[in-house]
């Protein structure tokens, strides 16, 4: 099935705030906010009980699991891959429509080449001797997600995106269970035993992550594809002119349950591991994006309360281009130069241990905020 008769593109052309308020929410975790939620928990300790556990809390969900299980901060990069796939499904078949198959696949590959740049260049690109280049990290993933997820709807349209993602969380689950790890063995999920890190280790040239592995690493690009790939499904549902808005919120939240589910039960084989992208750790991160998407897409979209939403969507228009800047430059380095040092210490001493902390990290964030409204309100959208 071509995409043309799976994914033809609506006649309305309308924006769906959700989708750019859920990319703006994804990127605002990484512009600061993660840090103030760290000072956050440092501020709170040996407060009163209550307090200190709400810190600790906050904390804990605000770092990565050490290896298998699930926190909010694991979530973060996934509901990006996700929201690129909505992304796909709302641009790419109008690409198609109005300037063909070849304009599209010139577009595709063009921005695939840029974002992978960009990410060499993000991780210290040629400032940096070879080996100690990092060729894969996650602007990398992402133009890799984007690309084949794009090809994909492409040439075998809404099914065989549907059918691709399940080989693909399938196939990973079989090679990572029944391929032998030379002298492991078959079905080691533990860190550099496992056949993910040791595919990296020993066939993936510059610097990986973690010196024996990378948590972007080649094998598991394939399930971060199929990510992708339930973004790109929920984006062509929401184009769907047959069913009706409250239909499309109530029913991405349902399958976003059932993939949670899914993905609990699997992980009982198959344990939740963001380093190498398990199978089920798709399935949870997808149920969760799911279940956002259809819950903002309700509130925004359905019910029209958008007020809340403007940040986000502030932030969702440069996403990718304030996620660099930020990762170049630092917001929050710029921010102590006003709030740092001696001030930062008075802070702490005038309120508590962690308060100057927090204060840098929120200015920081305020100064990502107003640079991504003179953006949008100047209509500068820099699309990568």
């Amino acid at each position: 099935m071509t995409m043309s008769s799976a994914a033809a593109p609506p006649p309305a052309t309308q924006r769906l705030t959700s989708v750019d308020a859920l990319r703006g929410f994804s990127i605002f975790w990484l512009l600061g906010a993660d840090g103030a939620v760290g000072a956050i928990e440092q501020m709170s300790r040996d407060k009163a009980p209550w307090i200190s556990a709400t810190g600790r809390f906050l904390g804990q969900q605000f770092t990565h699991v050490r290896w298998d299980g699930f926190r909010f901060y694991d979530f973060i990069f996934p509901l990006l891959i996700f929201v690129t796939g909505v992304s796909i499904a709302l641009s790419l078949p109008r690409i198609v429509a109005r300037d063909g198959y070849a304009s599209a696949h010139w577009r595709v590959v063009r921005r695939f080449v840029l974002l992978f740049v960009l990410g060499i260049v993000f991780y210290g690109g040629a400032a940096r001797l070879w080996p100690d280049v990092r060729l894969l990290g996650i602007l990398q993933r992402i133009a890799l997600c984007y690309l084949f997820s794009s090809l994909v709807l492409m040439y075998v349209g809404c099914r065989g995106s549907l059918v691709a993602a399940v080989v693909l969380l399938v196939g990973y689950w079989a090679a990572m269970t029944f391929i032998p790890v030379p002298g492991v063995g078959a079905g080691s999920y533990a860190p550099e035993t496992n056949l993910a890190d040791w595919i990296d280790a020993h066939y993936l040239p510059g610097k990986l992550l973690e010196q024996t592995r990378d948590t972007e690493g080649l094998l598991s690009t394939l399930p971060a594809i199929a990510t992708c790939l339930i973004g790109v499904l929920a984006g062509l549902y929401l184009q769907d002119p047959e069913a009706r808005e409250s239909r499309k919120s109530l029913l991405l939240i349902a399958v976003g349950v059932a993939l949670l589910l899914a993905g609990y039960a699997w992980s009982l084989s198959f344990p939740i591991i963001k380093s190498i992208w398990t199978s089920s750790f798709v399935l949870v991160a997808g149920g969760y994006s799911l279940i956002l998407l259809g819950a903002l897409h309700w509130i925004a979209d359905v019910r029209g309360w958008r007020a809340w939403a403007v940040i986000f969507v502030w932030i969702g228009a440069n996403a990718l281009p304030l996620y660099f800047v930020n990762g170049i430059a630092s917001f929050e380095r710029l921010a102590t130069r006003f709030v740092g040092g001696d001030i930062g210490l008075w802070i702490d001493r005038m309120a508590t241990p962690g308060a100057g902390r927090f204060v840098a990290h929120a200015l920081g964030l305020v100064f990502a905020v107003v640079l991504a409204r003179e953006l949008y309100r100047r209509r500068i959208f820099i699309r990568v």
